[in-house]
C-alpha cells in the first residue's frame, strides 16, 4: 500500500487486491455536525444534489457515466463525513476518480434540481417517521446529545429542507470541500506507484492554487483530528412516548469512548460485540431471542466519533413482553459488570470478533472506505496486524470497566416507543 499527501493537502491511499473490480473513494470530514449557520439536513442534500450537475455534465450524463461501464456511483452522509465512491473495472478506475473529484469542486446544484430533489429528500424524511426503529434511533441522539451539534438529525426536517436555497448549497461547498478535509482512496488490481501518480495529477488539476500549509490554515486542521466541540453534560432520560405502534420500540444506552481512546474504544467494540452483536450467539440474542422468543431481533451498537461516542441497546417486541426483556437486559448487564469473563470465554470472543472483521475486510468497498475514514480520523492507515495486536490485548478487567462505565444506572438513558 502506498498513501501519502498531495500537495494541495489532499490525503491518498492505494492498495492492491487481486480482483478486477476497482473502487474508489472520496471522504470528505464534513458532515451534519458541521451545519452550523446552515438549514439542518444541507450536508445530506449536497451528497443528493451534488450528481445533479457539474460544470462539465449534466445531470443525466452524470448518472449514466459509470452506468454504461458497467459501474456504480453512490454516496453517503453521516454525523462527521460525506462520502463518495465508486465502483467499476479496474481498467475504468481512472474515469471514476476524475468523476469523483469534479463532483466535489464544480457542482452547479441547477435550481430546478434542488427543487425536485426536496420532495425526494422530504419523502425520505418521511419515511423514516413511519419506520420506528428508525425513527427512535434520530430521537434518541437528540436527547443524548442535546445542545451539542451531534443532537441534529441527518436528513434535517421538512421545514429546513424546503428553505434551502442554491446560493447555500455553493456556499457550503466552497466553504467545507478543502483538500486538507480531504481523503482519496483506490483498492484495485494495479500497479500502486503509477496510480499514485494518477491521483497526484487529478489533486493539482482539480485543485490547482491550493497548498497544503494554505489549505489547512484554512480548515484549522492538520492530518491528525480536527479540534471538536466538547460534549455537554447532558442528564441521563428515561422517556416514554405514545406512538400507538403495533410493537413496542426501546433504546437504552449512553455515552461511550470517542475515536481517539484506543484502549477503551476496543473494549467497547469486544463488549457490544458480546452483548448483543450480530452473530446469533450474543448474550441478548441467546436470551431474548433463542431462548424466550420475545423478540425479532435485538442488537448492541456503538458508533464512535471525535470527541465522544454513544454505545445503545436496540430492540423491537411485543407490548406484553417489554417489561421481561428489559430486566433480562438488566440482568445479563449487571453479570458483565461484577464477574471477569473467563480466559475460554475471553479467547472465543476475541476470536469471534477478529474473525468477523477479517471477513468485512476481505471486501474491496469495505477495505476502500474503511481506508478513507482512518486516513480522515488518524492521517494513517491501521493495519489488520496492528489491530489484532491490540484486540489481543484486552483484559478480561477492560470489558467490565467499561460495562460499568457505560451501562451504569446513574449514567444510562432509555427511550420507549409505544
Amino acid at each position: 500500500m502506498i498513501s501519502g499527501r498531495a500537495e494541495c493537502g489532499m490525503q491518498y491511499a492505494v492498495r492492491k487486491s487481486g480482483s478486477a473490480v476497482g473502487y474508489c473513494a472520496l471522504s470528505i470530514r464534513c458532515g451534519t455536525r458541521d451545519e452550523e449557520g446552515y438549514h439542518s439536513g444541507i450536508a445530506h442534500f449536497v451528497e443528493h444534489t451534488i450528481f445533479k450537475g457539474t460544470a462539465r455534465r449534466s445531470a443525466s450524463v452524470i448518472n449514466g457515466y459509470l452506468d454504461r461501464l458497467g459501474g456504480e456511483l453512490n454516496a453517503f452522509t453521516t454525523k462527521e463525513e460525506i462520502v463518495f465512491h465508486a465502483t467499476v473495472l479496474k481498467e475504468d478506475l481512472p474515469k471514476a476518480m476524475s468523476l469523483l473529484l469534479e463532483l466535489a469542486t464544480c457542482p452547479t446544484f441547477p435550481e430546478h434540481e434542488i427543487n425536485t430533489e426536496k420532495g425526494v429528500v422530504i419523502d425520505e424524511i418521511h419515511s423514516y417517521k413511519d419506520t420506528p426503529s428508525e425513527d427512535i434511533y434520530d430521537r434518541f441522539e437528540e436527547m443524548l446529545f442535546a445542545g451539542h451539534p451531534l443532537s441534529g438529525p441527518i436528513l434535517g426536517t421538512t421545514a429546513s429542507v424546503k428553505k434551502i436555497t442554491r446560493e447555500e448549497l455553493l456556499k457550503f461547498v466552497r466553504e467545507k470541500f478543502l483538500p486538507c478535509r480531504m481523503a482519496f482512496t483506490i483498492v484495485a488490481d494495479i500497479d500502486e506507484a503509477r496510480m499514485e501518480k494518477d491521483v497526484l495529477k487529478l489533486a493539482q488539476k482539480h485543485f490547482p492554487d491550493m497548498t497544503a500549509p494554505e489549505c489547512i490554515s484554512e480548515c484549522m486542521s492538520d492530518n491528525l483530528p480536527c479540534i471538536r466541540h466538547g460534549i455537554p453534560g447532558a442528564e441521563p432520560f428515561d422517556k416514554t412516548l405514545n406512538k400507538r405502534n403495533h410493537q413496542a420500540n426501546c433504546i437504552i444506552g449512553g455515552l461511550a469512548p470517542s475515536l481517539y481512546q484506543e484502549r477503551e474504544r476496543l473494549a467497547t467494540i469486544l463488549l457490544c460485540n458480546i452483548l448483543g452483536g450480530p452473530a446469533t450467539n450474543s448474550i441478548l440474542n441467546s436470551v431474548l431471542r433463542e431462548k424466550n422468543g420475545w423478540v425479532y431481533g435485538v442488537e448492541c451498537s456503538y458508533t464512535q466519533f471525535s470527541d465522544t461516542g454513544m454505545a445503545v441497546i436496540s430492540l423491537g417486541c411485543d407490548k406484553s413482553n417489554l417489561e421481561k426483556c428489559l430486566k433480562a437486559i438488566d440482568k445479563e448487564i449487571g453479570k458483565l459488570q461484577t464477574t471477569p469473563m473467563s480466559e475460554r470465554k475471553l479467547k472465543a470472543a476475541k476470536k469471534q470478533m477478529l474473525g468477523q472483521l477479517a471477513i468485512s475486510s476481505d471486501n474491496g468497498e469495505t477495505q476502500c472506505l474503511s481506508m478513507g475514514k482512518s486516513l480522515m480520523a488518524y492521517g494513517k492507515i491501521t493495519e489488520g496486524k496492528e489491530t489484532r495486536e491490540l484486540i489481543e490485548r484486552i483484559t478480561s478487567e477492560d470489558v467490565m470497566e467499561m460495562a460499568r462505565t457505560i451501562f451504569a444506572q446513574d449514567r444510562l438513558s432509555k427511550l420507549i416507543y409505544i
